[in-house]
């Protein structure tokens, strides 16, 4: 193959982008991750002007050492979860497509929306390895401007500034792909095939706990809650369940405006006073566990319902480095470079 051929040889670069984390678990840590996540203009639609000085002068002062504590109950030998997961998946992924499709394989990394691992990074530093189209592949299932928004948005800065643009593609969302709802099921009936006895059935009901977001970001058009939906009924579905077995809720509320309802922590409380006594918890929102459902579901909600009256609470983790989950990625890849 002469030089001009090489030229002409698609290789194609993976990128999985995740949200991001602190790079340790202190106050001043989560103050720079926060303040970035929190300034990004897709999370918080408030005018500047008055933000601003909210989220400097009260929100950071006051969240980061709280949080930075949850941070340390949570973190791990080589940092944070969301961080460890990803590496794994990054890698789970590379080995899939490495056995599909030897040296022919896309080379797979990660980002991260905020922090300094960002995706025009990865791209560069891919095409340094000789990749000259890339698919970027964001860990959000369900699509919301305030998760991949913050993605496209990036990649619209990152074109402005080229003269030669890379031929870069992006994966919207993938919560209608029954790989991915085989996948949530799966996960379920393993969770309760491991747990479940005579004397400790399965429980009384299904939560699947999305992510919140401000009701106004749906009513401004956001496809986000009906995408929500549709995992849900269709996992509960595939699982054959019963409307009355199972329910949606939102989590991770942030200031007074009204956020997708009803509240994971408050419908948890009218189960468990209501007289349901069991109750399984998933996320389906996430692709990987982090503070959110580690800490807040599998630690704060639990607590609540049990001191509500229930008796019996499982959390579900989250698809993470499953093979199933690592499969629908691989075949998402397959389609866009041509494989499938």
């Amino acid at each position: 193959m002469d030089q001009s051929e090489e030229v002409l040889t698609d290789k194609w670069g993976v990128i999985l982008v995740n949200l991001g984390t602190p790079d340790e678990p202190t106050a001043k840590g989560v103050r720079a991750f926060l303040a970035e996540f929190l300034s990004d203009k897709r999370v918080v639609e408030i005018p500047s002007l008055i933000w601003k000085p909210l989220l400097y002068g009260i929100i950071l002062p006051l969240r980061s050492k709280r949080v930075a504590k949850l941070y340390q109950s949570i973190w791990t030998d080589r940092g944070s979860p969301l961080k460890v997961i990803t590496e794994d998946q990054k890698d789970a992924l590379q080995g899939v497509l490495s056995a599909r499709h030897g040296d022919e394989a896309p080379e797979v990394t990660y980002a991260m929306t905020y922090g300094d691992n960002k995706f025009a990074r990865q791209v560069e530093t891919l095409k340094g390895r000789g990749s000259n189209k890339f698919l970027i592949l964001p860990l959000y299932p369900q699509y919301s401007a305030t998760t991949t928004g913050s993605v496209f948005d990036q990649y619209a800065d990152l074109i402005r500034l080229q003269r030669d643009i890379p031929d870069i593609r992006i994966h919207k969302s993938y919560c209608q792909r029954q790989d991915y709802i085989d996948a949530l099921a799966a996960s379920v009936s393993r969770y309760w095939q491991d747990r479940s006895s005579p004397q400790k059935p399965r429980p009384q009901k299904l939560l699947f706990s999305f992510h919140g977001i401000p009701k106004r970001c749906i009513d401004l058009g956001d496809p986000y809650y009906d995408q929500c939906m549709y995992t849900a009924t269709h996992v509960a579905v595939a699982l054959d369940l019963p409307k009355g077995e199972w329910g949606v809720s939102f989590q991770s509320r942030l200031g007074k405006a009204e956020w997708l309802q009803p509240y994971t922590n408050k419908l948890l409380v009218e189960w468990a006073e209501s007289g349901v006594e069991s109750v399984d918890v998933i996320c389906p929102a996430f692709a990987s566990d982090c503070l959110e459902t580690i800490e807040e579901i599998d630690g704060e909600n639990r607590e609540l319902f049990i001191r509500s009256g229930g008796k019996r609470y499982g959390f579900i983790p989250c698809l993470n480095a499953d093979t199933e989950h690592i499969e629908m990625m691989a075949n998402i890849v397959d389609e866009y470079v041509g494989f499938g």
